[in-house]
């Protein structure tokens, strides 16, 4: 066997462990709220099953008109039910794969430092003090229209939406009370207890009443160049374990009809 090719025979070698490993990555579009969570689960079934996690997060209505538009996408989890059932009716996810996997939940959240009383929830909203308010935007952002409705309900809207400072998904929008940028923000439970956020500040939850619920659900694409591995990743969502982690980030998991 010549020197050429042997060299031939490596470098295919080479381009199919390389194929291989590709296709065993799940790349999974997730809602902003998870970024926290979502690390752990990926990093717990990654440890189970040695295959790879591929995550990005971002607002679900720009990850919707990415799909739509033909992100590789294996996975999508959104933060509302809507956008979830919308590319099921489009035929762009795999049938039975459509999952209510938990329930975010809205809190006013401030830095430390602040003199900001928060017991009267909304309310504190109009205080002179408070020069910008940071919230997700609602075109794209559950959050957002979360943050939107309950303003609304509390009758402060009108008065505060001069004020308001939009973030293009929620984890941006609390980067924005975090750095400074903003003096309080109407931001996810989630992210909230989050190890970036937990010693920074305190917050009040928005009782839920206030807003739509914020009933979140995944699919898996039927585009997905992976859909054994995106398949055992929902099975894996589904265990009492992930519950669990989904309940210490704030996320409830209520008993519901959970697939379509």
């Amino acid at each position: 066997m010549n020197i050429r090719r042997v060299v031939l025979i490596a470098l295919l070698a080479v381009a199919c462990v390389a194929e291989l490993c590709v296709g065993q990555e799940i790349t999974v579009a997730a809602a902003a709220d998870l970024q926290f969570a979502m690390q752990d689960i990926a990093a717990r079934f990654q440890k189970e099953t040695g295959k790879n996690m591929k995550l990005i997060y971002g607002s679900s209505g720009n990850f919707f008109q990415q799909i739509q538009n033909g992100a590789p996408f294996d996975m999508f989890f959104s933060a509302n039910l809507d956008y979830a059932r919308k590319l099921e009716a489009a035929g762009l996810t795999e049938p039975g794969s459509y999952y209510q996997y938990a329930r975010g939940k809205l809190v006013i959240w401030v830095p430390k430092d602040s003199k900001l009383d928060l017991n009267s929830g909304l309310q504190a909203l109009l205080s002179p003090a408070i020069k910008k308010i940071a919230v997700a935007n609602p075109q794209h952002a559950p959050y957002g229209q979360a943050a939107v409705a309950a303003m609304e309900k509390e009758h402060v809207y009108d008065k505060v939406k001069g004020k308001l400072v939009l973030g293009e998904n929620i984890s941006q929008t609390a980067s924005y009370v975090v750095s400074g940028s903003a003096d309080v923000g109407l931001v996810a439970l989630a992210l909230a207890l989050s190890p970036n956020m937990k010693e920074k500040g305190r917050y009040a939850e928005v009782p839920a009443d206030e807003y739509p619920p914020i009933e979140q659900a995944c699919v898996i694409l039927s585009t997905s160049k992976n859909k054994d591995g995106a398949k055992q990743f929902l099975s894996f969502i589904k265990t009492p374990a992930v519950g669990e982690v989904l309940r210490s980030y704030g996320f409830d998991t209520p008993e519901l009809p959970q697939t379509r």
